[in-house]
Parts: structure tokens; C-alpha cells; sequence
């Protein structure tokens, strides 16, 4: 993250906080400054968040998204824009809390390293593994443990509002509960060393990743991958496919629940009696499931 910061400081941040000093006949903060570094990281991954939210889930929609899905008895009204409203009041308050570990990592407390030949090459592989199974096992219980009783009525509960989901889904959560969810994400450089490059790329790709499983679109019928299919069941059924990447834990765990062969099927996902079929379902389960979390 200091390659990127380095570049923000150069090209925008020196400028704006120079500025700034010369409105109000201050001294400029230096780049050391803790309270310029957490001013300038919470604007920074706050634009880049909401870039990557809106740009990402905005070009799923347009070209993915199986918009036949928004006539599901269950798809809200106006839900897209609720979707949007829900991510755009937790992402401040995501970023605000996720401004410490990355001040972490800025300050050398991290195991991110720059030579790629420091642990060898084989090992960037390897800890792109590594990175992917840790935080998938966290998730899982993270996600898990979001669906007990004393926790899901005021925490996970707004992001299964959206039970046929759009891309815009992703994100919109409780802004304790995206936190929560994306805390191993950071975790990981603090227990085993991983190159910044690739840490980086991974962090966009969680991101995208998270887009893609709310997408609606089931691009193959893998038990392995925790695809978008695997994540509907989670919606439509909620005590099931905990997983974020895999469906590894949630095998391990015994909550796993194979997607029905509609849900691959386009014709058949958005046959109406199929889709009546799974919201009686919902209907009949949901105050069961709904009494269960939060008494």
C-alpha cells in the first residue's frame, strides 16, 4: 500500500494538504504525519471502494446479470436502488474502521514485502493459495457465526433483505457486518508474508469476486467453487454455503447444500413456477429461520 500512497502523495495529496495550509496560514502536514497518513487513507480506499462498487457491480449489471430474475416474487421493489442506498450508507463506516490496519501495514507492523525473489517465486503462488483458503475459513465462520441469534437480527440480517439478488448486493450489508466479513482480508499480511504486488491484486480480486457471486449468473456447475449459485442457495435458504471462495468449509462443516438444477438452468430459474415454487419455500421456512435468530 506505500507504492500507492507514495504515487497519491506525489500526484494529488501534496498538493491538496499545501493548499490547505495555504486557505488557512498553516503549515503544511508532512507525509509522516499519522493524522495527514489516515486523512489521506480514508479518502483514498473510500474513492476507491466506491469506484470499484459502482464500476463493478454497474458493468455486471449491464452485460451479466440475468435481469429476467427481477420478476422473482421475492425481488423488491425498487431493490436495485435499495441495494445502492444500503452500500453507500455502510461503505464511510467500513473505511473508517478498516483505516488502522492498513496504517499497520504503512508503518511496517505487516509481512508484506517488495523483492519478489525474497521468499522465492514459487512462493507468490503459494501465498496466493494460502491467502485464498485463510480467508475463505474465516469468512466462513465470520459468516457463520452472523447467522447465530444474538447476532443476526442486528447485524446480518439487512443483507439477506435481498433474497434474489442483484450485483449491487455485494456491498450492501451493515457496516459492522462488512467489516466483520472483511477482516481476514487484512489479517492475512499480519500471520504469513506475502508480496505487495500480489497482495494487491488478490485485494481487487476479493472485490470483484464479491460482485460475481451476487451476479446471478451461473457460469458452470462446479461443487468445488463457491459461484454464484452456491451463494443464491445461501439467499433463498439462508442456513446454508457459509463459504465465500469455496464450498471446501462449508463441506468440512456439514452446510453445504448443492444448487438445483434450475438455478443453472436460465429457462428454468426464470420459469414462474419454479419461482413461485421457492418463494412458497421461503415463506413457509423464513419465520422459523427469522423467530430462530432473533429471540
Amino acid at each position: 500500500m506505500d507504492v500507492v500512497m507514495g504515487y497519491l502523495d506525489t500526484y494529488v495529496f501534496d498538493g491538496v494538504y499545501n493548499q490547505a495550509a495555504a486557505l488557512t496560514s498553516t503549515t503544511p502536514l508532512p507525509r509522516d504525519s499519522l493524522l495527514r497518513q489516515s486523512l489521506s487513507l480514508f479518502v483514498f480506499i473510500y474513492a476507491y471502494i466506491v469506484a470499484f462498487y459502482f464500476g463493478t457491480a454497474g458493468l455486471s449489471y449491464r452485460f451479466i446479470y440475468d435481469k429476467k430474475q427481477e420478476s422473482h416474487p421475492k425481488f423488491l421493489p425498487r431493490q436495485k436502488l435499495l441495494e445502492m442506498a444500503c452500500a453507500s450508507r455502510a461503505l464511510p463506516t467500513i473505511t473508517l474502521m478498516t483505516v488502522p490496519w492498513i496504517m499497520g501495514q504503512l508503518h511496517g507492523y505487516s509481512m508484506v514485502y517488495k523483492e519478489w525473489s525474497k521468499f522465492g517465486y514459487v512462493y507468490l503462488g503459494v501465498s496466493a493459495v494460502m491467502f485464498i483458503l485463510f480467508t475463505d475459513f474465516c469468512i466462513y465462520w465470520v459468516h457463520r457465526l452472523e447467522h447465530h441469534p444474538l447476532v443476526y437480527a442486528n447485524c446480518h440480517k439487512l443483507h439477506h433483505k435481498w433474497i434474489v439478488c442483484t450485483p449491487y448486493a455485494s456491498h450492501a450489508f451493515h457496516p459492522v457486518d462488512g467489516y466483520l466479513q472483511s477482516l481476514p482480508y487484512h489479517m492475512a499480511v499480519f500471520i504469513f508474508p506475502m508480496h505487495e504486488y500480489v497482495y494487491l491484486a488478490l485485494f481487487a480480486f476479493v472485490n470483484v469476486w464479491s460482485v460475481m457471486i451476487h451476479d446471478g449468473e451461473y457460469m458452470a456447475s462446479n461443487g468445488i467453487v463457491n459461484g454464484a449459485a452456491h451463494h443464491t442457495v445461501h439467499h433463498l435458504y439462508f442456513n446454508y454455503n457459509y463459504g465465500q471462495f469455496t464450498t471446501l468449509f462449508d463441506r468440512m462443516f456439514n452446510t453445504y447444500r448443492k444448487p438445483s438444477q434450475e438455478i443453472y438452468d436460465r429457462s428454468r430459474r426464470n420459469s414462474k413456477t419454479v419461482q413461485a415454487a421457492q418463494a412458497q419455500d421461503i415463506d413457509t421456512a423464513l419465520p422459523t429461520l427469522e423467530n430462530k435468530k432473533t429471540q
